[in-house]
């Protein structure tokens, strides 16, 4: 019995880290194969994956051709007598109007990637950050809607 091999017990060791907020699975350097949560998870606690689903990636890529349109019927509203109602995107139309649609585009582009790096937190109750999403879309499509009524009424005036 001297050739009695001794088995080390690490069940009794937590081997889990916590993932910190930039990580290369993150930025895209690194693909992993996780689509949900792991394993349960406390109530509220923050879960992220390495691959996101369809409908998330149609709802961000959605938000940004919306985004564009904005800036587009915006920029027609302008041109038709109409005014800016936000103060600092007014600013950056009147200074330069490439400025303005590539800073809009800009801060639209870094907020739909923070939303989808932290979709799975939840807010309040059952409410998640990916809700707060869909949100953002159909506001930016009643947005749209409403900037091509303006247009239309500048076309019969």
């Amino acid at each position: 019995m001297a050739n009695v091999v001794a088995i080390s017990n690490n069940r009794s060791q937590d081997r889990r880290q916590s993932m910190p907020f930039f990580c290369p699975f993150h930025l895209g350097i690194k693909t992993g194969r996780r689509f949900g949560e792991r394993r349960a998870t406390n109530r509220g606690e923050a879960v992220y994956v390495d691959c996101y689903s369809g409908y998330l990636m149609l709802c961000t890529i959605a938000i940004l051709f919306l985004s564009i349109g904005d800036a587009f019927f915006t920029l027609n509203i302008l041109a038709n007598g109409g005014e800016e109602l936000n103060w600092l995107m007014a600013i950056l139309i009147e200074d330069n109007v490439e400025k303005f649609v590539a800073f809009k585009l800009a801060l639209t582009s870094m907020a739909l990637i923070l939303l989808v790096i932290h979709h799975n937190v939840q807010l309040t109750g059952g409410m998640r950050v990916r809700h707060l999403k869909y949100m953002v879309l159909i506001g930016y499509s009643v947005l749209i809607g409403y900037e091509l009524y303006l247009l239309e009424l500048a076309v019969v005036n």
